[in-house]
């Protein structure tokens, strides 16, 4: 049986914004951000920062 805090802390992905189909994996909580999620990340495809956002 699941946990009630993996209930509230889904794992997600993110993929970055530029194309080139890079992602990251991570937890965020439902409750603080219910909305899509937005990071500056490294792209190691384009080695440089990119804003990676969620996917669903």
């Amino acid at each position: 049986m699941a946990s009630r805090s993996a209930a509230n802390r889904p794992v997600i992905t993110m993929r970055s914004t530029e194309g080139t189909g890079s992602t990251y994996t991570t937890t965020k909580s439902r409750r603080n951000t219910p909305d899509r999620l937005e990071l500056v990340k490294f792209d190691p495809v384009l080695r440089r920062r990119v804003t990676f956002r969620e996917t669903r």
